[in-house]
């Protein structure tokens, strides 16, 4: 069976590898990132009527300050950041299976304006539209410095790419000659297009979901 290699950080990787052996995979482990929490700053909630996370480590390493949004409507983009907003204490939230953009025009069509975007470091282009966005960073995502992806590259393996920033750096550690014999599936369009060329198949799902890209890896490996 073709080894399906996963490279998001802890604890992301191992949920997707317990998915995948669910699926009948063959998941191996090779982060390239860890998330890390901030000290941030938490604005009052009072200046705000929606929230919204892109990603599930704000979820996750947000701490105790996150209580204070608990209350306010919540969006998430993905259902995996919808579950780890609702496991950090929140009310009500909203799940999105599309982008950034997509979630904030359902947001400014439910009659919200003033919104707190809670993240990483590094987010990706939002269309604010007539939201009015406030962006804390609270976690930041750091590059792993001991990392050996070669003994993992087996012809025909598959890699799960969840960002585009980890595509970027699988660009740069998989020479373009040593990418014919495998197998890349991408959370998105933008995260397929970090990776570059002459890989064996490139192929996103048709909604930012771990589920879905674990999907394609089940047709890819049968």
């Amino acid at each position: 069976m073709r080894p399906v290699i996963i490279l998001r950080p802890e604890p992301g990787a191992s949920e997707s590898a317990a998915r995948a052996k669910r699926l009948g995979l063959l998941p191996r482990l090779c982060p390239l990132f860890e998330a890390r929490a901030i000290d941030w700053d938490a604005p009052t909630p009072e200046a705000f009527d929606a929230l919204l996370m892109t990603s599930a480590q704000a979820a996750r390493l947000g701490g105790p300050q996150l209580d204070r949004y608990c209350k306010l409507p919540a969006y998430a983009v993905g259902s995996a950041t919808a579950r780890a907003m609702t496991d950090a204490g929140f009310l009500t939230v909203v799940p999105g299976d599309q982008d950034g953009s997509v979630i904030a025009a359902q947001i400014a069509a439910s009659g919200h304006r003033r919104l707190l975007h809670l993240g990483g470091t590094t987010v990706a282009p939002i269309e604010a539209g007539p939201l009015s966005i406030r962006r804390v960073a609270v976690y930041t995502i750091g590059e792993k410095t001991e990392v050996d992806l070669e003994p993992l590259l087996e012809p025909g393996a598959v890699l799960l790419v969840h960002s585009p920033r980890a595509g970027s750096r699988l660009a740069a550690l998989v020479d373009p000659e040593r990418r014919s014999n495998l197998h890349v599936i991408a959370i998105s369009a933008a995260a397929l297009a970090a990776c570059g060329s002459r890989w064996a198949s490139g192929e996103a799902p048709d909604q930012p979901d771990d589920e879905r890209m674990l999907a394609l890896a089940v047709r890819l490996c049968e």
